[in-house]
């Protein structure tokens, strides 16, 4: 082979080399996104209206600003059972791949319940709930996964939405849960090929089955997820069906958006003043963000 030709075919399969390399799925880092499930608990409870939520309001919108091509600000008024009037709301959506018009949704709640009624301890059902697992998890996954997308594109465009006022219902009653979701379904900002709920995906001892409204309405999208778990051995995600669970997934089923609820339901420690840090870990956050960042980069 002439010297020539021999330079042109290394500097091909280098090329060749290069555009398979652009094309791996990025790393998760487990800790970093533990550390962002504690820095929201440090804002203390986020009930819409109070100080923590305020705090964290603006943390989030630095956070996810300095990451997405594009953020979107939604502001709406709620008034949940219990609260005495309408409350300041806002959800906020990072745009990656702004230009592309096959989109994904990611989405996660970031406010807290403001009663622990689900305490053993009568005493303490009137407090509001930390909400570590609760809130905290799904909002730090994402933000890994917006770091992720960050520094290595990937091929579809992706928004993460985080959902305010999803919290404050009570179980008797549907209208006063979910609040953010419903806005947001309402002003839709793409138009979205799936969408996928991250909720409770911290508990140190996860274990996520498939919820029932998920496979009832968007089993293909079910499916797709959990063979990627399988694939990487991520054994958290369970085989058997769950209970149908009213989540920020249904106002997007209601707009005809196949989506679906990665939740851990069995957490012990839900709707408690017992739901901190201590009862998460970086582990749990990495299985499911791992398997999160494999579908996004096959698409």
């Amino acid at each position: 082979m002439h010297l020539t030709h021999r330079r042109w075919l290394y500097g091909f399969l280098a090329a060749v080399a290069l555009l398979g390399c652009s094309k791996t799925v990025p790393p998760f880092d487990s800790d970093r996104a533990f550390a962002d499930l504690v820095k929201q608990t440090e804002f203390g409870p986020r009930v819409p209206g109070t100080r923590g939520h305020e705090q964290c309001r603006d943390w989030l919108r630095v956070q996810l600003g300095v990451l997405a091509d594009t953020l979107i600000e939604q502001q709406f008024r709620g008034r949940p059972p219990g609260f005495n009037d309408s409350v300041l709301m806002f959800n906020y959506a990072g745009r990656f791949g702004a230009n592309r018009s096959r989109r994904v949704l990611l989405c996660a709640h970031w406010d807290t319940r403001p009663f622990a009624d689900m305490n053993a301890d009568s005493a303490g059902r009137h407090q509001a709930v930390l909400g570590a697992n609760d809130g905290a998890s799904g909002v730090a996954l994402l933000l890994e996964i917006a770091r992720a997308m960050r520094a290595q594109a990937p091929s579809i465009g992706v928004d993460i939405a985080f959902f305010d006022g999803e919290d404050a219902g009570l179980y008797s009653q549907e209208a006063g849960w979910c609040l953010g979701s419903r806005y947001f379904a309402d002003h839709l900002p793409a138009e979205y090929k799936w969408a996928i709920l991250v909720d409770m995906v911290g508990d140190s001892a996860l274990q996520i089955f498939k919820e029932g409204y998920s496979v009832k309405y968007s089993p293909s999208l079910v499916d797709k997820v959990w063979k990627v778990a399988a694939e990487l051995g991520e054994t958290a995600f369970r085989p058997e069906h769950e209970d149908e669970i009213f989540d920020d997934h249904m106002p997007l089923l209601a707009k005809g958006i196949p989506a679906i609820d990665i939740i851990d339901m069995r957490y012990p420690y839900w709707h408690t003043t017992h739901d901190s840090p201590d009862k998460c870990s970086p582990r749990s956050l990495g299985s499911v963000g791992r398997v999160l960042l494999h579908l996004i980069y096959s698409e």
